[in-house]
């Protein structure tokens, strides 16, 4: 099935200039940076040029941030810590766009997963990172990885594996990561299995550098979940484009409107219960 991401060249490996200190929101207590893609990726390739446990460092972690995800880290305090402790948490979703823009504080750019992903993959065939990818499932994620090692010669896939992000199977899946040597860690379970199962089994992985949760990345790369145009892409109407083809999301969607009204409670300082603004 041929991909439906749009290829690019990789970067050259340039030197990098010292960390910028991010600006940070707090959406409904979620922490978001201010991290367009540039930044992000420039941060990522910082973080993976920093030792691995296994060298007396750890594991960095990258989370992307949609409404779905501060939604359910209102119910979830674990998922909750994860994002907020994370190396990076980007703002992925429109929403989180137009959050920042409700409560004053707008943000300079997104850095959604799909573009992040492309970016590392190509700088980990720049710099010699070998990948790992990790979830979707069984085929996908070999699949994504021969798409990705035709587009950036030089990419070394370190192993893709289904897995499950069930507890009782982390052993297995840490002793083939850390078999596979793998630098640089892609997880397809899907928030917040991916998030919370990276943070559960950081220690557990003394070669990974970066690993980041990618939810449908593989899907959207091997074609088999079409991806928005770019122009509904450029408007934020990734959602909405969504919706169009994968009906049975609507139950999903329901979140956007209480993230919303949720955010303008916080610009506000109100609260809602019940569907209903109080102070």
């Amino acid at each position: 099935m041929p991909s439906r991401l749009p290829a690019t060249t990789a970067p050259p490996v340039t030197p990098l200039a010292a960390p910028r200190r991010r600006r940070r929101l707090n959406i409904l207590g979620v922490r978001v940076d201010d991290s367009p893609l540039e930044e992000s990726v420039a941060h990522c390739a910082r973080l993976l040029r920093l030792p691995p446990g296994g060298a007396g460092g750890r594991l960095r972690q990258v989370t992307t941030v949609n409404p779905e995800f501060v939604m359910q880290a209102q119910r979830d305090g674990a998922f909750r810590a994860v994002i907020n402790g994370a190396d990076l948490a980007t703002a992925d979703g429109a929403g989180i766009v137009l959050a920042a823009r409700l409560l004053g504080r707008p943000l300079r750019g997104r850095t959604t997963g799909v573009a992040l992903t492309e970016r590392l993959a190509a700088l980990a065939a720049a710099a010699g990172y070998r990948l790992f990818l990790l979830g979707a499932a069984p085929g996908v994620a070999a699949e994504a990885g021969r798409i990705w090692t035709a587009r950036y010669p030089g990419l070394a896939i370190a192993g893709a594996y289904p897995g499950s992000p069930a507890a009782g199977e982390d052993a297995e899946i840490t002793a083939r990561i850390t078999a596979a040597g793998a630098d640089l860690l892609f997880v397809a379970f899907g928030a917040p299995a991916q998030d919370q199962w990276i943070a559960r089994n950081a220690a557990a992985l003394p070669t990974v550098r970066l690993a980041l949760g990618v939810g449908g990345v593989f899907d959207y790369l091997t074609g088999r979940v079409p991806l928005a145009p770019l122009r509904w892409r450029q408007l934020g109407l990734e959602w909405l484009y969504r919706l169009y083809q994968q009906p049975w999301r609507w139950r999903r969607m329901l979140a956007l409107p209480a993230f919303v009204l949720a955010v303008l409670g916080q610009r506000y300082g109100l609260r809602i219960a019940d569907g209903r603004f109080s102070v």
